[in-house]
């Protein structure tokens, strides 16, 4: 007797959540057994193709088979299989994410799921298991897999036994052929709502309704001994006969023509190819014709999968050739801002045997990857024009992947994105695009005004915004990381140029108005001379300022990389940090003028003191923090009890 081994205490814990709560219909354990078992012949046919083993397509088949009595369920497989070492890694480890990451989605998928998976990418690769396999367990007491990889040395295979989140056992046993065989004992019928109804799943017409509605895309005959009334020999009473028979129709659904598919067709095959609990947010479905001949069907999530912005997660298209999958994952299909597009491409024009070096050079290829790039971003810019909710929706989950796009090509892709920015507008207090804003800016206003901090309320209380509203000018409030550095890469739009109203140089004033403040900071040389010392290095001039309302300070740059900026870059790791100059600007309509001036005469040390908290004040109101707070404080109190 094999000894019980446990699973790893993360897969434990991950278990029991997957059979108390991911899973919203718990028919959804057949719908992954039998994707599992269409990829592990997918994987074996494609061996079979570079490799010349001799399997066509009709060798394989998937076969189902219900014990009413004994309450068993089997499906089986004739697909590659799995080695001892793969059934423990496998099956041993259900994911490597955390607890916590699952429990959150978890939660979506009680909120708003209609049914699916949340597989780990790194489980659910071709001919592996993925979390999915462990939905059996809604529905099993114990889960059985008789596996025997193909090609196996002496012939040897192996059974995994388990009962749930107690442990598994693994031990040699005797199979006759390649592939593999899961037999799940069906819980007993209970009085609770969760369990009376399970001994349906052993019911033909309940298998078939599940075959037809999720898996009947998979390309290979799933069949199943079915019972069929017909008449007696010689006779005209019927009889009921028992009959081998394929469930699903085989045909790959992107291979379909458009109008014999409903949205259910295309939300279940989604959700069952690509493990997710939701339907997408919009989908391609194209076959195109001409220098580049292929089908492709492309899926926009609704949320991004849970390690989308992990260094794991990895970008790319299902790549097959004449229908035969030749890779998983094809990175080269997208470019990184549409990274997160699922989907899959078929294509006659590529080579079965092709290798992923290959493919990198490939002509096709690029032709492909370039035409899907538009496909996208046409699909796109319809949902904004069309779909405005929807895409503000999409807007909030993935807007942060193309302006990432915008500056991680240097602003060589912002033709084909720039269009689809959205940032909050404070005239209209709702997200707008670019060309919106352009469309409302005034006849003398002389560019398309922006702000940067870490929330629209954070941005609302900066000195310099409330300056610009009150010109009647609309402001763009960037709140993500990447949002000043995609702009800096697009320079302009619509040949409005973007300026920073956190910017040093912002020209809001009038001659007059420059004339006097100009002849004010002449007369006041002397005064930020000795304020500037006092700040060290901490700023490049002090100066006067008519753009301030009610504060008294507020801290600008001077620059191309601006104070948010510095802020954002301060937060990477590494040793040597971007400074900003900075100037600091004292708002000349302020109480506070007369009293730097009156230190100056009398107290310039006290001056001092002045200079560097309003410098601190200044920093607080950009939300930056400073590096001696116990300082700022002790000035204050001291200033407080004088």
């Amino acid at each position: 007797m094999a000894a019980k081994k446990q699973f790893k205490a993360e897969s434990k814990r991950l278990l029991e959540l997957m059979i108390n709560s991911i899973y919203t219909h718990k028919e959804i354990f057949l719908r992954e057994l039998l994707s599992n078992a269409s990829d592990a012949m997918d994987k074996l046919y494609f061996k079979s193709m570079t490799e010349n083993l001799g399997l066509s397509r009709t060798n394989f088949e998937i076969f189902i088979e219900a014990d009413i009595e004994n309450r068993t369920l089997t499906i089986t497989d004739n697909g590659i299989g799995m080695t001892r070492d793969e059934l423990e890694s496998n099956l041993g480890v259900i994911a490597k994410s955390g607890t916590n990451e699952f429990r959150k989605l978890s939660k979506e998928a009680e909120d708003t799921a209609t049914g699916g998976s949340a597989a780990d990418e790194d489980m659910s690769v071709i001919g592996q298991f993925g979390v999915g396999f462990y939905s059996a367990f809604m529905a099993a007491s114990k889960v059985e897999v008789r596996s025997k990889f193909y090609g196996s040395p002496n012939g040897e295979a192996f059974l995994w036994t388990s009962s749930g989140a107690d442990g598994y056992t693994i031990e040699a046993c005797d199979k006759a052929d390649h592939g593999t065989e899961i037999k799940l004992y069906i819980k007993e019928d209970g009085e609770d709502e969760e369990t009376e109804r399970l001994g349906d799943f052993l019911l033909e017409y309940k298998i078939r309704s599940i075959v037809k509605k999720y898996s009947d895309y998979i390309r290979y005959p799933i069949k199943m001994e079915c019972n069929k009334r017909q008449k007696k020999e010689d006779s005209d009473e019927f009889e009921e006969v028992k009959e081998i028979q394929t469930l699903n129709s085989m045909e790959p659904i992107w291979k379909k023509n458009k109008a014999e598919l409903t949205d259910e067709d295309y939300n279940e095959f989604y959700k069952s190819k690509f493990h997710d609990f939701v339907d997408p947010i919009a989908r391609i479905h194209s076959k195109t014709e001409g220098t580049a001949t292929y089908n492709a069907l492309i899926f926009i999530p609704k949320k991004p999968p849970f390690d989308f912005y992990t260094k794991e997660y990895e970008k790319g298209l299902q790549l097959y050739t004449s229908g035969v999958m030749i890779m998983e994952k094809c990175g080269d299909l997208l470019p990184d801002y549409f990274s997160f597009a699922r989907g899959l491409v078929d294509s006659e024009d590529l080579s079965l045997n092709i290798s992923r070096e290959m493919l990198q050079h490939d002509r096709q290829l690029k032709i492909i990857a370039k035409s899907i790039e538009r496909s996208i971003k046409n699909e796109l810019k319809k949902m904004l024009s069309n779909e405005r909710e929807k895409y503000e929706e999409f807007w909030k989950e993935f807007g942060a992947q193309i302006k990432f796009g915008i500056y991680n090509t240097y602003g060589a892709a912002k033709d084909g994105l720039q269009d689809l920015l959205m940032f909050y507008s404070s005239s209209e207090e709702k997200m707008t695009t670019l060309d919106e804003y352009v469309t409302r800016m005034k006849e003398e206003q002389k560019g398309i005004y922006f702000a940067s901090g870490e929330s629209v309320t954070r941005i609302n209380s900066l000195p310099q915004v409330e300056a610009v509203k009150d010109k009647g000018y609309e402001i763009l409030y960037l709140t993500d990381h990447v949002d000043e550095f995609c702009l800096q890469m697009l320079v302009n739009y619509n040949e409005k140029q973007f300026m920073s109203v956190q910017s040093a140089d912002l020209d809001l004033e009038t001659e007059d108005e420059k004339k006097e403040i100009k002849k004010k900071n002449k007369d006041s040389k002397k005064l930020f001379e000795l304020m500037k010392e006092a700040l060290t290095d901490k700023v490049q001039d002090v100066r006067f300022s008519q753009k301030l309302k009610t504060l008294p300070v507020c801290v600008s740059g001077a620059g191309a990389l601006s104070v948010e900026m510095e802020k954002v870059l301060s937060q990477m790791p590494g040793d040597r940090k971007a400074k900003a100059d900075k100037i600091l600007e004292i708002n000349a309509s302020h109480a506070i003028c007369d009293k730097l001036q009156f230190l100056y005469d009398n107290d310039k040390e006290m001056l001092k003191v002045y200079a560097e908290i309003l410098y601190s004040q200044a920093m607080l109101i950009e939300g930056i923090s400073l590096e001696n707070p116990a300082e700022f404080v002790g000035q204050v109190a001291e200033l407080m009890t004088r």
